[in-house]
């Protein structure tokens, strides 16, 4: 537990860069989790609700005040900041492929996080959409633990599943 609560993980900049753009997270992070669910809908509608940051409390309520810089599209390094409950998150785009992988890094509280959504279109029409998070930050373990982060993954997959297909 001493371990879990004194990593800090790389860098903002390190995570962004040669983790998140690589299509990973930190693995050594003390705090992973990664959750799926299969969408009855195409990776189309998928993609467009969550390439549409200033859109994501429309279908998640503990998220607000979404600001994306530029005209508000997701690009990679374009940075946005949001609230989500109760922690404002500065973060940065590591990777926009359309339909397949929308990545990002964050930062609140001082601790640091990648978060990954892959696509994957199925032969029947659906859509499989995978995440995974990792977060590190030096005493993170007070306020936080697995078992809410999984909470927040599975909760924000649902979120995007009913939202796309009562669409």
């Amino acid at each position: 537990m001493f371990q879990e609560m004194r990593y800090r993980g790389p860098s903002l900049d390190e995570l962004h860069e040669n983790y998140a753009k690589q299509h990973r997270i930190d693995d050594a992070a003390p705090f992973r989790s990664t959750h799926e669910v299969v969408i009855n809908a195409p990776a189309e509608r998928v993609w467009a609700l969550l390439a549409d940051p200033a859109g994501w409390s429309a279908f998640d309520p503990a998220i607000r005040e979404v600001s994306v810089a530029g005209d508000g599209t997701p690009a990679v390094d374009t940075r946005f900041t949001w609230v989500n409950g109760s922690a404002k998150i500065a973060s940065r785009f590591a990777v926009v492929e359309p339909l397949r992988e929308i990545t990002w890094t964050g930062t609140a509280m001082g601790s640091r996080a990648a978060h990954r959504h892959l696509l994957t279109p199925r032969q029947d029409g659906t859509t499989l959409l995978r995440t995974e998070e990792s977060m590190a930050g030096t005493l993170l373990g007070l306020v936080y633990n697995k078992a809410k982060l999984h909470a927040e993954l599975t909760r924000w997959l649902d979120s995007i599943k009913t939202a796309v297909e009562q669409s």
